[in-house]
């Protein structure tokens, strides 16, 4: 799947499979149950194109999760760079997740692995010695220079693998060309990424195993993600990978947060997501398509709890409540927590459309977390990395399906829809095939300097055109977000016909089958986004 059709869906095999009715007990949690045709009839039925799965890689506990009763779930603690993990083949063989793979390559979608090629499962200087530490420990890890007993600890994990080493690097490129090759994966998501580029004197971008990956042959066809940070010095590296590769955007989720609670000041920087993050990618030649845009994933509040908590709730992970993200620019409407006040509920309803409605309108890449689109909660726990059990499970049976439709349309309807693709940048002078992209204010007139540096503001419209060079029939779209309280009489700029609602997250049915056309202006309520197309009238 070209990356400009590409719409990615973030999935923990087990905890998506695990309650699942029309699954066996035994395919549960499995490869087997992942593949059975009721997944694949949801996944197609719902519109992406991309699973990215959770790490599959044989992995272990950590003693201290052991000491507590706890397990890890998310599996970031590898164990072999060349094994699925055991449990999830359920008494099978590797050949289990090949046929896999063929069966979501038969339905048209395409399998994305997260992967950790950044520390061992060996822990720091007292854990175990299981592989890698007993093979060549000054090799394949890299070694404080004051004490080399110890390891430098840039990923938080106890230790940190030396990607600058040709071993390392070695087992990197055979382990990614094992699974696009044997297994026939199509992708790979590298979890903090930066250690890649590591050397003794910090994070290079062209650091030799980045390049290898980069232009790899058997690597060509793959989809590359980084996610950009890791905990060690200079680690936050949004912006700085090597053409090839696509990056988990961070600034995107916390702009996109920030600005549907309403902070002020926020609207030139989620203008700039909005578009992309061209501010960050485009002045290395990378496309849109660098952007990864998400608002949640598997680290941090599910969407539904990014509206109903205001405070992470993580005493389940026996850390009293210190582990997880402290700052999640969520916002609860004023209550903490579920409640049955019909006012907070409709708010934080509209609310998870509107994260989902921006993610999926903007340019750029558009990540999905599972479950999100059926409101699935952890009940304010932001780091369930060790709740194996039904707290991080999804929840089949008490699904939202009117959120589940919302998404489903719109999913749709950005994969018919030319002017919502990453392909390119887009700006306010038409390209070569007659696209633009510019922002008006609600008066109906450009967004000048006085409606950007105004701190009050949160209402503004992205203008996208496509002239006579790319369609016999002239068109605009308008996206009008509403982060206000109260309503906004949005004045319409002239089009090349008369505007047309397509989307409002305010008012049922939300996504219109047929366009709804409107006047020269639109009541665009608070909080609330709303789609508008004008289309060019042929003369008969």
């Amino acid at each position: 799947t070209p990356w400009a059709d590409t719409r990615l869906y973030e999935m923990h095999l087990r905890g998506f499979t695990r309650r699942h009715p029309a699954l066996t007990e035994r395919e549960r949690g499995t490869i087997a149950g992942l593949s059975a045709p009721a997944i694949i009839d949801y996944l197609k039925a719902l519109g992406i194109t991309a699973v990215e799965l959770l790490p599959v890689h044989a992995f272990i506990d950590e003693p201290f999760l052991r000491e507590r009763g706890l397990s890890n779930y998310w599996g970031y603690n590898t164990l072999s760079w060349f094994a699925v993990h055991p449990a999830y083949l359920a008494g099978g063989g590797p050949g289990d997740f090949r046929r896999m793979v063929e069966v979501f390559h038969d339905a048209g979608l395409e399998v994305i692995l997260d992967v950790v090629y950044n520390h061992s499962c060996e822990g720091d200087h007292t854990g175990p010695t299981l592989s890698l530490r007993g093979i060549d420990n000054a090799s394949y890890y890299r070694l404080e220079q004051a004490d080399p007993a110890r390891y430098v600890n840039d990923t938080g994990c106890g230790n940190t693998l030396a990607a600058d080493h040709p071993a390392v690097r070695r087992l990197v490129l055979d382990s990614l060309h094992y699974w696009a090759g044997r297994m026939g994966v199509d992708g790979f998501r590298f979890d903090l990424a930066p250690i890649m580029g590591r050397s003794g004197h910090g994070y290079d971008p062209h650091a030799a195993l980045l390049s290898q990956i980069a232009t790899d042959d058997r690597l060509a066809r793959c989809k590359l993600i980084a996610e950009p940070w890791d905990v060690g010095p200079g680690g936050y590296q949004l912006g700085a990978f090597p053409p090839g590769f696509s990056e988990w955007n961070d600034r995107y989720r916390d702009s996109v947060r920030r600005f549907w609670r309403a902070d002020d000041g926020e609207l030139p920087e989620l203008a700039r997501r909005l578009h992309g993050s061209s501010d960050i990618f485009e002045g290395q030649g990378r496309s849109a398509a660098a952007s990864i845009n998400f608002v949640s994933s598997h680290d941090g509040f599910t969407l539904r709890d990014l509206v109903s908590y205001a405070r992470r709730h993580n005493l389940a992970n026996c850390e009293e409540n210190r582990d997880g993200h402290a700052e999640n620019f969520s916002d609860n409407s004023g209550v903490e927590g579920e409640t049955h006040l019909p006012t907070v509920r409709e708010l934080r309803a509209r609310q998870q459309r509107n994260f989902i409605a921006t993610v999926l309108l903007s340019q750029g890449v558009p990540m999905l977390q599972a479950g999100d689109e059926l409101g699935r909660t952890q009940r304010g726990n932001n780091n369930a990395y060790c709740q194996d059990n039904a707290l991080s499970w999804l929840d089949w049976d008490s699904g939202d399906d009117a959120l589940h439709d919302f998404t489903r349309d719109l999913l749709t309807l950005r994969a018919g829809e030319p002017l919502l693709r990453a392909d390119r940048f887009r700006h306010e002078l038409p390209d070569e095939d007659g696209q633009s992209l510019d922002w008006v204010a609600p008066e109906g007139t450009p967004a000048t300097e006085g409606v950007w540096h105004d701190p009050e503001r949160a209402c503004i419209g992205c203008l996208m055109k496509q002239d006579e060079r790319g369609s016999e029939r002239p068109y605009t779209l308008l996206l009008i977000l509403n982060a206000q309280a109260h309503d906004v009489d949005f004045v319409l700029p002239a089009g090349p016909g008369p505007w047309s609602l397509l989307v409002d997250s305010n008012c049922a049915p939300w996504v219109f089958d047929l366009p709804h056309e409107v006047g020269t202006a639109f009541t665009v309520a608070g909080r609330s986004v709303a789609l508008l197309r004008a289309e060019a009238v042929l003369s008969p």
